[in-house]
């Protein structure tokens, strides 16, 4: 590849393309659905624009991209099935201000939306490695996971790598763009984080203070009763009128 146009990809992901061509992409992109901190938006611009070079055949580019994303999606789904559900639970029961109710809330859609998250979440960065596990916990029919993996990364892989071909040398553009996405997916997810930590916080604190203050009404009432049992009113006696 030419050295000036690759300023803005690793020389591991340039490497892997020189060394095996379209496999090699195949391979970084199935690296990067494990680890999901590899950037996908650098990998996939960037064999587009391999294959506009003549270094690589463009279908052998999207073929092998998608089979990449197919199988780090499987890989992942072979995770959450080896944990399972109830250790999954287990698990996330420990962390803090979790509860098992979330966790059964989170599982309940799943089951309803299941299939449009594995389609859509393709399309979303860090989603699209992290939605694989939950699938594989409540063993989604793997040939309905597979179809709807393939054809979301296909879409997702497509538009970039031919984004890449286009653009040529400009294909650095694209990842300008697609990590400004990124970001702003990534930031939404830390707020809603922080929405809900602090929700919760505010429950259980607000859960002490009602605590608190039946505790001390229960031991008002008790220390009361205790008085009267220790020190008696002397009874009155009412003369009677002639």
């Amino acid at each position: 590849m030419q050295a000036e146009s690759m300023s803005g990809a690793p020389l591991w992901i340039i490497g892997l393309m020189d060394l095996l061509g379209a496999p090699g992409a195949g391979l970084a992109v199935a690296l990067e659905n494990l680890f999901p901190p590899i950037p996908s938006e650098v990998i996939l611009p960037l064999a587009g624009f391999a294959a506009s070079t003549g270094q690589m055949n463009l279908f052998a580019a999207l073929l092998w991209t998608t089979a990449g994303s197919v199988v780090g999606a499987l890989a992942l789904y072979g995770v959450g099935a080896l944990l399972g559900r109830d250790r999954t639970v287990a698990i996330a029961a420990r962390l803090p201000l979790v509860k098992v109710s979330d966790i059964e809330r989170t599982e309940a859609w799943f089951l309803r939306h299941g299939t449009k998250a594995i389609f859509f979440g393709r399309m979303i960065p860090v989603v699209r490695s992290l939605i694989s596990v939950p699938a594989g916990v409540e063993r989604m029919p793997l040939p309905v996971f597979t179809l709807l993996t393939t054809l979301g990364s296909a879409i997702w892989n497509t538009a970039f790598v031919l984004a890449g071909y286009f653009l040529g040398a400009n294909w650095t553009e694209v990842t300008a763009i697609v990590s400004t996405y990124s970001k702003i997916v990534l930031g939404a997810a830390a707020i809603a984080v922080l929405a809900f930590t602090l929700v919760r916080f505010l429950k259980k604190d607000r859960g002490s203070q009602g605590h608190g203050a039946r505790g001390a009404d229960t031991c008002g009432s008790a220390a009361r009763a205790r008085q009267a049992t220790e020190h008696p009113r002397p009874e009155t006696h009412s003369t009677p009128t002639p």
